[in-house]
């Protein structure tokens, strides 16, 4: 009997750290860029056994959205980049949010639109002069059809962002984006919007992992960076990139702006010269970065503000383009096996296929509750 309680709390630790966190903090990035995903209602069964209630899409899939009609799930939904000279135009963009929003509001929560994802120092350099008008018109369409307090206008950023990200106090947007940021944060300013980042502490080791301490952007222990200005100490690079964004937009005059963190997370395969890029770090990441979660803390320069996190991602994408990093994000593989197996950092359950469980009553639930007997026992 005290092997199986010894057995049955390791299974529940391990489990559980994941699950009641996405009840925090943490929400999850569905990409879709793969031939051989699970259709969207078995998804949908599975983020219901994992208590995963938060849900950020790269499009407006009606499928995934029809799938998850009355499941509780909050979704983010996205306006591709190549939609952007488009939505411009009032008309077009009033359009697209009566075809590809409004039908599902009933049913389907949807709380935000990105309009584009990292525009702003990305290799197109014609679409970054859309952007702000495409998020205005956005906005108009949902004031015009009574939406706008419901759902809210925003965009997602890189780092590239960025000119200075250290010290955190220092932080700094690029000159030749301040003509695009200007207007977006007035934007925000205006529509108590978020400012969303996409940050990936893995790129800064794997650019220099002879100088960046793998500690340091593991979350592991470490001495840490001090800030010379403000002489406050980051354990981590995450917090210290947060504080950066933060530092850039009271730079520019806006005080009351929240970053919220729109991507994150730790490839757990990748090329050769990929340094990093393994399985064990992938989980040591995610594992330390739930933890932290977990203690509602803010950063070390905004620590009454909330972190708010999406992390990067739910599935391997196969048919992603690029490095081989691309294609291992996932928590999960295709089959819903945890890329994090036992031995390593095995604290994802598999996730449930069947639909037979009703009411979210998932296989993890029910370990938890005969742990609870057996204690009580």
């Amino acid at each position: 009997m005290a092997a199986m309680i010894h057995t049955l709390l390791l299974l529940l630790t391990i489990t559980g750290l994941f699950v009641c966190t996405y009840t925090l903090g943490v929400g999850i990035n569905y990409g879709q860029i793969a031939d051989n995903l699970p259709p969207p209602s078995h998804v949908q069964t599975m983020l219901k056994s994992l208590n995963i209630t938060r849900v950020k899409l790269y499009d407006a899939d009606p499928k995934v959205l029809g799938s998850f009609a009355n499941s509780g799930v909050e979704f983010i939904i996205g306006l591709g980049n190549e939609y952007l000279p488009r939505m411009q135009d009032p008309q077009e963009a009033q359009i697209w949010i009566q075809q590809k929003v409004q039908p599902y509001l009933s049913q389907t929560k949807i709380t935000c639109i990105t309009v584009g994802n990292e525009i702003l120092g990305g290799q197109d350099t014609q679409l970054p002069q859309y952007l702000y008008p495409a998020m205005k018109s956005m906005y108009q369409a949902l004031v015009n059809l009574g939406l706008h307090k419901q759902v809210y206008i925003t965009t997602a950023h890189s780092l590239q962002i960025l000119a200075t990200s250290f010290p955190p106090s220092q932080g700094t947007f690029r000159e030749d984006l301040v003509q695009y940021l200007q207007p977006i944060l007035a934007f925000h300013a205006q529509t108590n919007s978020p400012f969303l980042i996409n940050v990936y502490p893995y790129f800064a080791y794997k650019n220099d992992p002879n100088n960046v301490a793998l500690e340091y952007v593991l979350f592991e222990p470490n001495a840490g960076a001090i800030d010379p200005n403000t002489n406050l100490n980051y354990d981590n690079m995450l917090y210290a990139q947060i504080d950066a964004v933060y530092s850039a937009i009271r730079a520019l005059n806006y005080d009351n702006i929240q970053v919220q963190i729109s991507e994150t997370g730790w490839p757990s395969k990748g090329d050769e010269n990929e340094f990093g890029a393994t399985v064990e770090n992938a989980g040591i990441y995610h594992k330390n970065l739930i933890q932290r979660m977990q203690k509602r803390e803010g950063t070390p320069a905004n620590p009454s503000q909330p972190i708010d996190i999406y992390v990067f991602a739910l599935f391997n994408e196969n048919l992603k383009p690029g490095p081989t990093s691309e294609r291992n994000y996932g928590l999960y593989y295709p089959s819903g096996t945890p890329v994090y197996n036992l031995g390593v950092q095995s604290y994802l359950p598999r996730m449930q296929f069947s639909a037979s469980w009703k009411n979210g009553f998932s296989g993890f639930n029910l370990l938890i509750l005969l742990v609870g007997f057996l204690i009580i026992a």
